[in-house]
Formats: C-alpha cells, sequence, structure tokens
C-alpha cells in the first residue's frame, strides 16, 4: 500500500514542483493531466509542465474518469494528479450534479485507497478569497472546498503550499 498526500496551495504557490519532488524517488512514476486545452495559452502551460517533467513520466490525460485513470495506472509506483480543481471544472461543465459530484469524489478516494502507487493530487485552495458573485462560481468553491474536506481526511498529509514552502497541515493539526 502507497501514501496518500494532497497538496493545496494557491495560483503559483508551488504545488506542481513539490509534487513532482515528492514522486523523484519513483521508478515508474505516472503524471495524470486532467487539463483540456481549449486556447493556445493553454496549450502553452500544457507544453510548459510536459517539459518539467522531461519525458520520465507516462502521462495519462483524462479530464473526467480520473478514478478509472488511477486504477489503470496499476503498473505505476507513484502518480501525480495534477489538478484536482480542474477536474472539478470538468465535471461541472459536463454538467454532474452536485450528488454526482461527491459520488466522483467517494469513488476517487476509493481509487487512491486501492492503489499500490504513492499518490500525490494537486489541488487549488479556492476559498480563502471573497465570497463570488455568481451562483457557478460559488458552487465551484462550495464543492471544490467538500473535496478537498473529503480528501484531506484520508490523506497521510495534506501538504499547504505558501510562498514555494511546504507546511504539513498534519503536523500542525496534530498540536
Amino acid at each position: 500500500m502507497g501514501w496518500f498526500k494532497l497538496v493545496i496551495g494557491g495560483c503559483r504557490s508551488g504545488k506542481s514542483a513539490h509534487a513532482l519532488s515528492l514522486a523523484e524517488g519513483a521508478s515508474r512514476p505516472a503524471y495524470i493531466a486532467t487539463a483540456q486545452v481549449f486556447d493556445e495559452e493553454m496549450a502553452e502551460r500544457v507544453e510548459r509542465h510536459q517539459n518539467e517533467r522531461l519525458g520520465r513520466f507516462t502521462t495519462i490525460e483524462e479530464p473526467i474518469e480520473l478514478p478509472k485513470a488511477i486504477r489503470d495506472a496499476n503498473g505505476c509506483d507513484a502518480i501525480i494528479v495534477d489538478c484536482l480543481t480542474l477536474w472539478l471544472s470538468n465535471l461541472l461543465l459536463a454538467d454532474y450534479s452536485d450528488q454526482d459530484i461527491r459520488d466522483a469524489t467517494n469513488d476517487l478516494i476509493e481509487a487512491i485507497d486501492a492503489t499500490h502507487a504513492n499518490t500525490i493530487v494537486v489541488s487549488n485552495e479556492v476559498g480563502l478569497g471573497i465570497v463570488p458573485d455568481n451562483k457557478l462560481a460559488r458552487r465551484f468553491r462550495d464543492l471544490a472546498g467538500f473535496c478537498h474536506q473529503d480528501l484531506s481526511v484520508v490523506a497521510d498529509d495534506t501538504i499547504f503550499m505558501l510562498l514555494g514552502k511546504p507546511v504539513s497541515l498534519n503536523k500542525i493539526s496534530s498540536l
């Protein structure tokens, strides 16, 4: 049984770089990308991320069926999921109901629990700012918050990235 770490933080906080460092010792790492490319700027972002991995990772592009992608990566000894909030956005855009998203989150937890690989899930903290001004953005923020709480409960460590520095929330909560 591998360990599970949730790496969360704001924009440009160093989440992805830290996730890559956590998987450094793996001999067969997989990188599950949830992003969908809809424009040139996003294509450039994806290319930058691919260059950071230097071809060392098996890349699995899966915007919707994330639990299945984790189950299918069974020959890997480390799995990075980047990122959870893009996955949630994809589910919202695919007209999933709130209950469907909660069920998909539970399925994700079961897939992580069943894998033998060390698993690192990267996500964006979206609940520290102001209350969004529209219904869809508030729904997204709320669902992300519930998803993060559910994953944090089962994670071996929840790491909050702050200014490029990893802060273990498990150590803080145990004080």
